[in-house]
């Protein structure tokens, strides 16, 4: 069976905080964009692995990772990997950049 990926338009690059979060909603997925300092933008999941959560948009950014707000968990925006010693992982998503605009595959 043959996988078909949409590219979905959701933001402008122009309008993304640097290292904040910023939230978006398709279909039920809510995705957090982050545009770290050197002009990156990823996308994950919003959602902390922890059984309990966290909002990862409300989370600190440090370089390529993100802070859980709640558990303080060490999350790579690059693959959704938990850093050691916490374990876990979040959804990520293909992110593409064409002149101003922000494109999720999905």
């Amino acid at each position: 069976m043959i996988s078909t990926k949409t590219r979905i338009l959701v933001a402008n690059v122009s309008n993304l905080p640097e290292r904040a979060g910023y939230a978006i909603n398709i279909d039920d997925q809510e995705i957090a964009l982050f545009k770290v300092t050197n002009g990156k933008i990823y996308a994950i999941e919003n959602h902390s692995p922890h059984p309990k959560g966290g909002v990862l948009t409300e989370g600190l950014v440090s370089g390529e990772y993100v802070f859980c707000p709640v558990y303080d968990w060490k999350i790579s925006l690059s693959d959704g990997k938990v850093q050691a010693p916490d374990e876990g992982q979040v959804k990520t998503y293909q992110v593409e950049v064409e002149a101003d605009n922000v494109y999720i595959i999905i």
